[in-house]
Formats: C-alpha cells, sequence, structure tokens
C-alpha cells in the first residue's frame, strides 16, 4: 500500500513538473502600462527586441469615444498590432509599410493592449525602439 502510495506521489511530482518546464516561457516581457502626464495628449514609450520573435507589449486605458493613434518615433522599424478591450485585434488600413500607424476611433471603454514587434519589411536589428501613444 505504501509503495503504490509512493509510486503515485512521484508521478504526480513528476506531471506537474513537466508541465512547469514547458509552461515556463523566459521570453516573455512584463506588460507596461502607459501613463500620461497631467495635461498631455500623448506619450513617448520605449523598450528593446531581441529579434523577430521578440515582442513588447503596452497597456492603456482609455474612454469610450476617444482617438486613439500610434506612430514609431525611433529610427527603429517596428511594426504594431493593437488588441481591443474585447480580445479582438484592431484592423486598420493595411499598406505596405510596416504598421506602426494605427488610428482606432472612436474606441470603447477599457484596456487598449499595444504590441511591438520588429518589422519583418526591414532589415534585422536589435535594441531600443520607441513609439509615439496619443489619445484624444
Amino acid at each position: 500500500m505504501i509503495g503504490q502510495l509512493t509510486r503515485f506521489a512521484l508521478l504526480t511530482f513528476t506531471i506537474i513538473a513537466v508541465i512547469a518546464i514547458f509552461s515556463f516561457d523566459t521570453s516573455a516581457q512584463s506588460v507596461s502600462r502607459i501613463h500620461f502626464t497631467r495635461g498631455a495628449v500623448s506619450a513617448v514609450v520605449a523598450g528593446s527586441l531581441n529579434g523577430y520573435k521578440d515582442k513588447r507589449t503596452f497597456v492603456i486605458k482609455v474612454r469610450a469615444g476617444q482617438t486613439l493613434s500610434t506612430e514609431q518615433a525611433g529610427g527603429r522599424p517596428i511594426t504594431v498590432e493593437v488588441i481591443k478591450p474585447d480580445g479582438e485585434p484592431f484592423v486598420g488600413d493595411m499598406d505596405l509599410s510596416c504598421h506602426n500607424r494605427h488610428e482606432v476611433a472612436p474606441t470603447e471603454a477599457g484596456d487598449y493592449r499595444i504590441i511591438v514587434t520588429e518589422c519583418q519589411k526591414a532589415d534585422r536589428w536589435r535594441g531600443r525602439f520607441r513609439l509615439k501613444v496619443t489619445v484624444r
């Protein structure tokens, strides 16, 4: 009886350890909340990327009926994806650029996620980027 209990405990521990190992993502970065200084309608956020598969996520809270816009502020080409509060991606005008300019109007109330990745239409780079976010 004790032998079966020991094997069961060992099997349970092994399964939990395997799940923990495979669910741990070393490339994940924390999410950064965007705050504006008092009276400002825009902010420039910065981050760093380590290749095409890396991403940086920002969150901003907006009210209903506002206009949320993004644009590249630095020299490194980036791609920006905007996720609405309901979890659906914002589908803007798609052109041949890197898609770093978006204008969401009117907005829904809630948290918008802004995901920044390295533009795959440009040469590879690693390092810091800058993104301007405006809410009016």
